[in-house]
């Protein structure tokens, strides 16, 4: 395999990331635009994103709005209660590997649903297969903010086990952290 060059340092997409949320915090009444320019440009020349994030599907978690970032700017993964499995890792890889993109970010949630329903004991059909992973990262904890830390914590430590990219961690600097963000002020917490 050949040597992968990322966009951008792990440390420059996170100074991003920070300073994205805090433009984020400042304008709440603005939207992502979606310039026709930019829209041809990323068609003809493809997508450079600085950064992944794995993030819940949760309708109000809009990661290009908390981070202020437009077109090919980020690769999100979607997923009910960020959890990882192989489709993710495969996604995280093929971003990291042919995009180049060299922070993996895990973004959980104040108010999370899945965490929310495993804590009361809820979990229908298709959802068990979700909580199943949140009750393993989470265990006994019942308080839901240190709960939706325990889950990120254990989705950046899935990914981290990963053959890829641990190797790719050591080598290139590829960087795996998790973040929180909170639905009622609109600031990440990352940790």
């Amino acid at each position: 395999m050949e040597k992968i060059i990322y966009n951008t340092t792990a440390e420059e997409a996170l100074k991003r990331l920070i300073e994205g949320n805090k433009k984020y915090l400042k304008n709440r009444g603005s939207k992502i635009q979606a310039e026709e320019s930019i829209i041809a440009r990323s068609a003809i020349e493809g997508q450079r994103p600085y950064a992944i994030v794995i993030t819940c599907s949760d309708s109000r978690v809009i990661p290009e709005a908390i981070f202020s970032a437009g077109i090919g700017d980020i690769f999100v993964i979607r997923v009910a209660g960020n959890v990882i499995d192989a489709h993710q890792l495969g996604s995280i890889e093929y971003a990291e590997e042919h995009l180049g993109t060299g922070l993996v970010l895990v973004l959980g949630h104040t108010g999370c649903g899945a965490v929310d329903a495993v804590l009361s004991g809820h979990s229908g059909t298709y959802i068990k297969y979700i909580a199943d992973s949140i009750k393993q990262a989470v265990g006994t904890e019942k308080d839901p903010y240190k709960a939706c830390e325990l889950n990120v914590k254990n989705s950046c430590k899935i990914i981290e086990e990963s053959l890829i990219i641990r190797k790719d961690e050591k080598e290139y600097g590829l960087k795996v952290m998790g973040a929180i963000y909170d639905i009622t002020t609109g600031k990440v917490n990352f940790l």
